[in-house]
């Protein structure tokens, strides 16, 4: 059985093992005002300002602060819909936030609002999150900024155990939003690209993607980079060799002499 020990240790492993430049953060979505951690801090309480939830994020995974989002603590309606915590009003789900400034058709504008990922509303009051290596709760999602490395390192650990590939939708809006609910609903992993928010607000880099794995998926991702290390191909030992005909593994060479490659052994 998972312990909050495990996850934390998970998040260190990840840390470690990948050279992250800020903490995988643990994510739980809030039913009640007893779920939220006593150590977390309130934007509207103890910063004395509201936050977005990629702000909220960034003070996790940066600075290392366990945050908790209820709806009094947002800047930014967006997370406030997509988590059910209000309903969507009819200004919404008309499309008015896309068109006409960036979906030029009404009717396309209207249908991405409306199948916007949704949390049920009324289901949760908020959202808490913090560094996976110090969380002081058992998370429902894993988020990780990493570069295109890194995130080639989380793709291949992820399918070492069970062949898994990670199929995702790819919006440029609301990064808080689609690192978050379409895995929640779904229970797969998901790739997302940091939001204009996320980068102007909240410092997300250029050179960043976020990884998403839901709680119950991640013993098998840290097995899976543990074996890559353990085999002398994980992203620590990765070095950049460009020259030709370099040497190949024996699999490798194996089915390139199947396809008609000359190999040149």
């Amino acid at each position: 059985m998972t312990t909050l020990k495990d996850f934390n240790r998970w998040g260190e492993e990840l840390e470690t093992r990948l050279k992250l430049r800020t903490s995988p953060i643990g994510i739980k979505m809030l039913e009640k005002e007893a779920d939220i951690p006593k150590e977390a801090k309130r934007p509207r309480k103890d910063f004395g300002s509201h936050l977005a939830l990629c702000q909220a994020f960034a003070k996790s995974r940066r600075e290392g602060l366990t945050v908790a989002m209820l709806r009094e603590d947002h800047w930014c309606y967006v997370p406030v819909i997509a988590q059910g915590l209000a309903k969507p009003p009819d200004f919404y789900l008309e499309g008015n936030t896309d068109y006409p400034q960036r979906v030029a058709d009404p009717e396309a504008a209207k249908n991405l609002a409306k199948t916007s990922p949704r949390l049920e509303y009324g289901k949760y009051i908020g959202i808490v999150s913090a560094p996976l290596r110090t969380a002081a709760f058992e998370p429902d999602l894993v988020v990780t900024y990493c570069d295109s490395a890194q995130l080639r390192g989380l793709l291949t650990g992820l399918k070492y155990k069970k062949g898994e590939i990670v199929t995702t939708t790819l919006n440029p809006g609301g990064a808080c939003v689609q690192c978050t609910v379409p895995a929640l609903l779904s229970g797969g992993c998901q790739v997302t690209v940091p939001c204009g928010g996320d980068s102007r607000r909240a410092l997300a880099r250029d050179d960043e993607l976020i990884f998403s794995i839901p709680a119950d998926k991640l013993e098998d991702l840290i097995a899976g980079l543990k074996h890559l290390d353990d085999t002398g191909t994980g992203y620590r030992q990765a070095a950049p060799d460009m020259r030709p005909e370099y040497p190949q593994p024996e699999m490798y060479v194996k089915l390139g002499k199947m396809v008609g490659l000359d190999m040149n052994e």
